[in-house]
């Protein structure tokens, strides 16, 4: 069961976060608060939404406050128009529901854009973060060519799907950038299609994405990266966007880093091998608490 709470972002935006555990009994403190457990905010990716967090807040929800956010223009919350989506309203959309939700100091776990999120975050309040798990986003520049493949993955997405069975397939299976089968990857964008008179269509803007991404891809981000003073894990998927050697040179820059992989896993290690992910980042997370 998940419980949904508004969050007013940049702008007033109203954005959707979500708690994937019973909700706290009336006059009751939330869960880990008695020990002084930080509250952790899960930020998802590009083209993600807040279940995809589902099994990690659920395993969090027993030391700790978990809240997975729905960002800008993804999953329930409102999509803005295009010139909305920057780097600097997507950080203060999550400096807002740290706040409003009473999570602070909270530790931050993101996935690939979600990731860069909160270290942006981390570096510009640094007394809001307790620590900080980065799974597989790059500091690097991806560059111009980078943005020309996405913009023309969008175009070749056989749109509307005709069922979810379709979307799993062709995500899973068809899809030109996918190397082998990957069920799980079928799974992972069927939960961010919905369905409409002509078929299954995905509940965000192609363009918001690109927009999005256009905001980081041309830059890098090591300066910002070397501004985060909380414990930070550099979580990577052996098979993953992110690079063995780029990942140890993130916590070298770190002033604070630490490093794991999560072996047989790609991009979307927290999603495709979620007891594997949480082998990974247990650790660390059982550090923060011990502080």
């Amino acid at each position: 069961m998940a419980r949904r709470i508004d969050v007013t972002g940049a702008g007033g935006l109203r954005l959707a976060a979500w708690e994937f555990a019973d909700p706290p009994k009336p006059g009751a403190e939330p869960p880990g608060a008695e020990s002084g457990a930080p509250g952790v905010l899960l930020l998802h990716g590009l083209m993600g939404r807040a279940s995809h967090w589902a099994s990690t807040a659920r395993w969090l929800a027993g030391r700790h406050r978990a809240v997975a956010l729905d960002q800008r223009g993804h999953g329930r919350s409102e999509k803005p128009p295009e010139a909305a989506y920057t780097r600097e309203a997507y950080v203060e959309d999550a400096e807002a529901a740290v706040e409003q939700l009473g999570l602070a100091p909270v530790v931050l776990v993101g996935h690939a854009m979600g990731a860069l999120t909160a270290w942006q975050l981390a570096a510009k309040r640094p007394e809001l973060v307790r620590g900080l798990v980065v799974c597989d986003m790059r500091a690097s520049a991806l560059g111009a060519a980078s943005q020309r493949e996405w913009a023309d993955w969008f175009r070749s997405w056989p749109v509307p799907f005709a069922s979810l069975a379709d979307v799993r397939k062709w995500f899973g299976e068809d899809d030109p950038w996918v190397e082998r089968p990957s069920p799980a990857r079928g799974d992972f964008y069927a939960e961010v299609m919905h369905e409409c008179e002509d078929g299954w269509r995905p509940v965000f803007e192609p363009q918001h994405m690109l927009s999005s991404r256009e905001t980081w891809v041309y830059d890098a981000h090591w300066e910002e990266l070397a501004q985060v003073r909380c414990p930070t894990l550099v979580v990577r998927g052996v098979d993953g966007e992110l690079g063995r050697a780029e990942a140890q040179e993130m916590v070298r820059v770190l002033p604070r880093g630490e490093y794991a992989e999560v072996p047989d896993a790609g991009h979307l290690a927290h999603y495709d091998l979620p007891g594997a992910w949480r082998g990974a980042v247990s650790p660390f997370l059982d550090g923060l608490l011990g502080d």
